[in-house]
């Protein structure tokens, strides 16, 4: 059977790493950058053809794919006399790989049934580095239909794809699984930076937590900045942590309830952002709590 022809929107570090691997297994890709054209001109050096809009590249393509930063970043790529939405194919399928507001998800998909599409959210877990390799984890909520027929394009991306209902249930997962993510990796920053203002010593606070049940990969990465100054273990911004924290907490609010357990790691998230420290990795968030301490 031919391959979809897919239209790509949105290459940076974890798009670029997705087209990289669909170009390598032979898909016709449209593309559509930003800014930033360095995966976008790889892309193209490689025979992805460049669409004038975005409207152009649904036009060309059965799937269209999205890996963008917001979900205003979304919204405004899918409507308009110029957006996705405008040029969709009857049957075309539009795939949302970001983290994106489950509402925002909601009314998209809605759209784009009424244009005769289908759309999927799918946002993602893993790294670049995974992306190359097919190898992301990848949480799908959607038409079932729609999904079956996408399913074996998503099994050249991801390791591990989830199928999880309704739309906007992958979506929702994600904020769930970000929010405990970034808790976890906050409350052991604030225990390295008590272990200083305490007097003992970090490793040994490492070492006897890991030994019990407490220990996980999220411990792990912060203990590779904490203890050995390495902040990559963990690559994530602590910009885009404090996005999906506040994404996680107006979720909460549409759904008529007050989330407890984020506030703090919210706040200390967008204090740090705020103060220098957007482009840090979450893992820096250590140096957060010791410049705190001390004031």
């Amino acid at each position: 059977m031919s391959k979809p022809s897919i239209g790509f929107i949105g290459l940076g570090l974890m798009g670029g790493a997705m087209v990289n691997r669909l170009q390598d297994l032979g898909y016709s890709i449209t593309v559509l950058g930003n800014r930033d054209r360095t995966y976008l001109d790889a892309a193209i050096d490689r025979g992805a053809r460049e669409a004038e809009n975005a409207k152009q590249l649904a036009k060309s393509s059965d799937i269209v794919m999205l890996c963008m930063g917001t979900s205003e970043q979304v919204e405004n790529r899918m409507r308009g006399d110029n957006g996705v939405i405008s040029g969709l194919n009857n049957g075309a399928i539009v795939v949302d790989f970001g983290t994106s507001l489950p509402g925002s998800t909601r009314a998209l998909a809605q759209e784009v049934a009424d244009a005769g599409g289908s759309f999927l959210d799918a946002p993602l877990g893993r790294t670049p580095s995974h992306a190359l390799e097919g190898k992301l984890n990848i949480m799908t909520s959607g038409d079932k239909t729609a999904f079956d027929r996408a399913e074996p394009v998503l099994k050249d991306l991801g390791e591990n794809v989830f199928y999880l209902g309704a739309v906007g249930s992958g979506h929702t997962i994600k904020l769930i699984n970000n929010f405990f993510g970034m808790t976890v990796a906050n409350a052991m920053a604030e225990a390295f930076a008590m272990a200083d203002v305490a007097g003992v010593d970090r490793k040994q606070v490492y070492d006897v937590m890991a030994a019990g049940p407490l220990h996980s990969g999220m411990m792990d990465f912060v203990k590779a900045y904490g203890v050995e100054k390495d902040p990559n273990q963990l690559a994530f911004a602590i910009k885009n942590a404090a996005k999906d924290l506040g994404y996680y907490d107006q979720m909460a609010r549409d759904a008529g309830v007050t989330s407890v357990m984020s506030q703090g790691t919210l706040a200390a998230l967008n204090d740090a952002r705020d103060n220098g420290q957007a482009d840090d990795m979450v893992s820096q968030m250590v140096d957060y709590y010791v410049n705190r301490f001390k004031t």
